[in-house]
């Protein structure tokens, strides 16, 4: 069905209308969805909030904040034409603030009166009656939804329901035809238990087949059901489901819970108010789901996540805990994580020399295998072909050949060599005292995220510098390559498997969106992006406390200076823009030394260029030159990656270099000159990563500068910069070995003195 639905906009005092067309895909009730993903097509959506997310900490009151930005986010996707439904407490708490408020009234202008005198004693509150709270807070709470939903053109009205509702057959279809016609009328509707009447719950009252309402949780359960609901989102003041109770040493998440998962879990306590608990709550969404409906328990409380809570769990990200009647065939994204890095512990303890047989004998799989390897990127070309929705430059980083396998063989042979001079090696040696020596180690990083666009190619030259440097390493590669990273990552676990660490490299093949991937800040170590300018700029938003090494954009210049040799700036400003324009390190900019404006060298630069179809944009400078010039750039720090490139005029070598320094992106950057003076200042005033004379920008590459592979180029100013091989996937660790010592025998009244002495460490030195 397709649903159409007018959004209002708020911009200050302005308001301005527009419509948004949400297509729901029709969905046979009695299947849930099977994955997060699919939680985007939830048309009729049930949101229960719990006692806890409603009220306040000191529980007499509303927390009105909280409350406002859940009521922002059901509007937003009741105006995108979904059928919302809540399910609240705060009745109870609400009466109560009420109740306390007119008897502490009353017994204060008592005590005035009797005492006709202006000093109060201490005044003493009862405890007060639930079910009189309820009843004195029930219209209090629905006028505050009232009034909160008309700030979106949005009207609501109140259902409050007993046990007996859903037991009575003719109230269950009177209710089940109320809630349908309040929902035709764009209306939400807000159910609540009617605890001014209600009785007491009674233990092990489910009928059979059915679940008793006892408390919000069965009830919104009951509801999502009885009303055919798509999803149910239950807001609690925990994150979602553990598996032991929350804030135990050893409790984890549980992301998807999957039926007959019950056992595998310890329940703690309830929350500081409501009547239900988690395993309430786990009953209650086993049973939703057992009737078709999806179900998500959340946080609503966290300030951090509270004003997206709902939206992001409709848009499918991975928040609290999904239940699932779908379980997947392989492991999740977690426990592919602790396989990794478990092995990858065993892989950082093997010996240089077996490190080095993995990675040979990958560089055998690869030619070896290279007409299956070559056979799964054609269909993996031919079906982003036929979609055409890849663009072309993506389309040729996807491209395999015999020739690119060779190369990727040639280099990793030339990794296995070097990548005995990594893990544990001695970088210093300190005699801090006698009999205590120190040592600084190389070590490795740990678990590596390593996420890619189209580039199959990059995952053998990632996996070996893995290898190399002991690390374990997860790779999340474009959906584009599917098969060519799948048949390549099965070769780089049979080579690994030659010393038993098959697993230290795993390939995330889940339906994980990349964001839900950068919060694992508790199981990732670093995150390394190999794509697009935006995916760099999305994973460096997504990440939660990884670090990230990457470059964001390859905006590289080509400064011709006006004593450069013509021959050369054919050959650099050729190859540095046609080689392969895809590439981060191609030329994006050239930059032209004034002098050269009408000269047979600039000449010759346009024919060449032309004769290489290269489209040419007019810096602002240029385009002033000419009086028919090709079109303006519209950015000068564009990042093309194709047959196209900016042309700007400078005045000197330093007018470059500040060009570069506000334009460009610290990625590569080249001058051509025969002046070596002129040269030797412009590499040493270039704050780039890269920075050559008389040399194509496509030499910034690790394999040609001899590093064997590389993971990426970073543009970062600590720990790795340039092109990242195996040294920039080390760290340090120290190591001191003493004889029982303590600091107290370096006080004064100590025996023992610091000597802080260096000791020579040979080179080649190992832990």
């Amino acid at each position: 069905s397709t649903s159409l639905s007018t959004v209002l906009s708020f911009s200050g005092s302005h308001r301005s209308l527009f419509t948004v067309w949400i297509v729901f895909l029709p969905r046979p009730h009695g299947k849930s969805f099977a994955h997060r993903s699919e939680l985007k097509q939830a048309k009729r959506i049930v949101v229960k909030l719990g006692s806890a997310v409603v009220t306040r900490g000191d529980e007499c009151g509303l927390a009105l904040g909280r409350l406002a930005s859940i009521v922002e986010q059901v509007a937003v996707l009741q105006n995108q034409g979904r059928e919302m439904m809540i399910v609240t407490s705060g009745a109870v708490a609400f009466g109560k603030q009420r109740l306390r408020h007119e008897i502490l009234l009353s017994q204060s202008v008592r005590q005035a009166l009797h005492s006709g005198q202006n000093q109060l004693k201490d005044i003493s509150v009862p405890v007060l009656e639930a079910r009189a709270c309820a009843a004195a807070g029930q219209s209090g709470l629905m006028a505050l939804y009232e009034a909160m939903f008309t700030q979106y053109s949005i009207c609501t009205a109140q259902i409050l329901v007993t046990n007996l509702d859903f037991h009575d057959e003719q109230k269950r279809r009177n209710l089940n035809s109320t809630l349908h016609e309040l929902l035709r009328m764009n209306i939400v509707p807000i159910i609540n238990t009617n605890d001014a009447v209600v009785p007491p719950p009674v233990p092990n009252s489910d009928l059979q087949g059915v679940i008793s309402i006892k408390d919000n949780d069965s009830l919104a359960a009951r509801l999502a059901v009885e009303m055919k609901a798509d999803l149910l989102i239950a807001l609690s003041d925990v994150q979602g489901l553990y598996d032991s109770p929350p804030g135990t040493d050893d409790a984890k998440l549980i992301d998807i819970f999957y039926p007959g998962d019950q056992q595998s879990i310890t329940y703690g306590t309830k929350s500081r108010v409501g009547i239900g608990g988690m395993e309430a709550k786990v009953k209650a969404a086993l049973w939703a789901l057992q009737g078709g409906t999806s179900v998500v328990i959340a946080n609503g409380t966290d300030p951090k996540v509270t004003g997206h809570v709902i939206t992001d769990i409709v848009d499918g990200k991975k928040v609290g805990t999904f239940f699932s009647e779908v379980k997947p065939a392989g492991p999740t994204i977690e426990q592919q994580t602790e396989m990794a890095r478990h092995a990858g512990r065993a892989l950082a303890s093997l010996l240089p020399e077996q490190r080095g047989e993995i990675i040979c004998c990958l560089a055998e799989l690869l030619t070896e295998k290279k007409d299956e390897i070559l056979c799964a990127n054609r269909k993996d070309m031919e079906l982003a072909t036929a979609t055409g929705r890849l663009p072309q430059p993506l389309i040729n980083r996807l491209s395999l050949s015999t020739a690119k396998l060779n190369s990727l063989a040639i280099g990793l042979r030339q990794l296995a060599v070097s990548s005995g001079n990594s893990v544990g090696r001695v970088l210093r040696r300190t005699r801090v005292a006698n009999n205590l020596e120190l040592e600084q180690i190389t070590v490795p990083i740990g678990v590596l995220l390593v996420i890619f666009e189209s580039r199959p190619d990059c995952l053998p030259q990632v996996a070996a510098l893995a290898i190399a440097s002991g690390n374990a390493l997860l790779l999340k590669g474009g959906k584009e390559a599917s098969n060519t990273n799948k048949i390549l990552h099965q070769l780089a676990q049979e080579a690994l498997s030659v010393h038993g660490v098959a697993d230290a490299i795993q390939l995330v093949s889940t339906r994980e969106e990349v964001e839900d991937l950068c919060k694992l800040d508790k199981m990732v170590d670093l995150i390394i992006p190999r794509g697009s300018s935006q995916l760099v700029r999305d994973i460096e938003r997504a990440s939660k406390g990884i670090p990230v090494l990457g470059h964001s954009e390859g905006v590289c210049h080509v400064y011709v200076d006006s004593e450069a040799s013509i021959d050369k700036v054919i050959d650099v400003v050729r190859d540095s823009k046609c080689d392969y324009p895809a590439a981060c390190n191609a030329m994006e900019t050239l930059l032209i030394h004034r002098d050269l404006l009408r000269t047979p060298t600039f000449d010759q630069i346009i024919d060449m260029l032309r004769t290489e179809e290269v489209k040419i944009h007019a810096g602002p400078r240029f385009a002033s030159y000419l009086t028919f010039s090709p079109s303006e750039v519209k950015s000068l720090r564009t990042e093309y990656g194709d047959l196209e490139c900016c042309i700007e005029v400078v005045d000197s070598m330093q007018d470059a270099v500040d060009h570069i320094h506000k334009y460009g992106s610290s990625h590569t950057d080249v001058i051509v000159t025969e002046n070596e003076n002129t040269a030797e200042q412009f590499l040493q005033q270039v704050d780039s990563a890269c920075v050559f004379w008389n040399a194509s920008s496509r030499f910034a590459d690790g394999y040609r500068f001899g590093l064997g592979a590389e993971v990426g180029i970073s543009t970062a100013r600590i720990h790795a910069r340039g092109p990242v091989g195996l040294e920039g996937l080390l760290t340090t660790k120290w190591v001191l070995r003493g004889e029982g010592h303590t600091v107290a025998d370096f006080s004064e009244q100590g025996s023992m003195k610091y000597l802080h002495e260096n000791i020579p460490v040979p080179q080649g030195t190992f832990n």
